[in-house]
């Protein structure tokens, strides 16, 4: 079976064009440190209008392997990025509050194919709105649609006002679903409609095309020197 990490979203304000500025601290922390040694395997950094979100790869749920310490030169990273990468939430009290609330996750039984491409979807979500917004993914999820169109996981976090939407997909499928985008247009807009009383674009007066809400990674890091485990 594929393996699949557990994955933490961290969300917080970004100052705009900041960044490389940030994408450079991990950079080197990275490099000098080794995270893998404290279960994390991969990490992808992203912005969104005034947003900064997090994707977090670990080996295991820390609820699991009980590794809960900090990253190496966690205090370091947080004093360094402190200028450009802020708290979101209103709620924000300590650094737990910058996690987002997984609160849907599916993936098709069986293998994957190894080519996978990861797409990170922002939006607004009206308060309380996650079990209509799982609602609606279940119930999509639960026909063929996902496995015509390439989907190979989606997991649905929430944090405060905003929505993050992980979606992966086997990059060939996609690439041709996108070449014969009217086939699925009418499934498409049925899922839109069925959300628009919960979800809207983050910034309005930026949104044209569903285009318009996916996340721009600007740094990635995996671990070169861990494998994931296999099946005997």
């Amino acid at each position: 079976m594929t393996f699949r990490p557990f994955r933490n979203v961290i969300v917080c304000h970004l100052v705009p064009g900041s960044e490389d500025k940030v994408g450079a601290v991990f950079g080197h922390y990275d490099q000098i440190t080794r995270p893998q040694d404290l279960g994390v395997i991969g990490r992808t950094l992203l912005s969104h209008d005034d947003l900064y979100i997090h994707v977090l790869d670990r080996k295991q749920d820390p609820e699991v392997s009980g590794q809960r310490r900090g990253l190496p030169a966690f205090q370091q990273i947080a004093e360094e990025i402190g200028p450009y990468v802020t708290p979101y939430p209103r709620y924000w009290e300590n650094p737990s509050h910058s996690v987002a609330k997984q609160f849907y996750r599916w993936v098709p039984d069986g293998d994957v194919p190894e080519d996978r491409a990861l797409t990170v979807i922002i939006q607004r979500m009206k308060p309380d709105a996650e079990s209509d917004i799982a609602r609606v993914f279940a119930d999509s999820d639960a026909g063929p649609l996902p496995i015509e169109t390439g989907v190979t996981g989606r997991w649905l976090y929430s944090i405060d006002d905003v929505f993050v939407h992980l979606l992966e997909q086997d990059k060939a499928k996609a690439a041709a679903v996108r070449q014969n985008h009217e086939f699925h247009r009418p499934a498409f807009a049925r899922i839109m409609n069925d959300l628009s009383p919960y979800l809207s674009p983050y910034r309005p007066d930026h949104w044209q095309t569903p285009k318009d809400s996916v996340a721009n990674a600007f740094y990635r890091w995996q671990a070169e020197d861990w494998t994931p485990p296999t099946d005997e």
